[in-house]
């Protein structure tokens, strides 16, 4: 099954920007296909893959940082080539 998740990682510390860099340079550094804008991440491919893939790699964004919040959008289809029509 194709998904396409959205996510937005934000650390709660002053020093928040490396840590979202770090974060966004995992997801890149991925097979999957990942897209980006100024406010979130967007992650596409098989959902059994993607989702062992993010567990892995949010548990280390976490391990990093004292607090933080990761909000996660799951679509059950593969958007990654979305065109607006209007």
């Amino acid at each position: 099954m194709k998904v396409s998740i959205e996510l937005t990682f934000t650390p709660l510390k002053d020093d928040y920007e490396p840590h979202i860099i770090a974060f966004i340079k995992s997801l890149r550094a991925s097979k999957f296909t990942v897209l980006e804008n100024p406010l979130s991440t967007q992650i596409y491919g098989d959902y059994n893959k993607v989702m062992s893939f993010l567990q892995i790699e949010i548990e280390k964004a976490f391990s990093d940082i004292d607090i933080a919040v990761l909000q996660m959008k799951i679509v059950k289809t593969d958007r990654s080539d979305y065109e607006p029509h209007f």
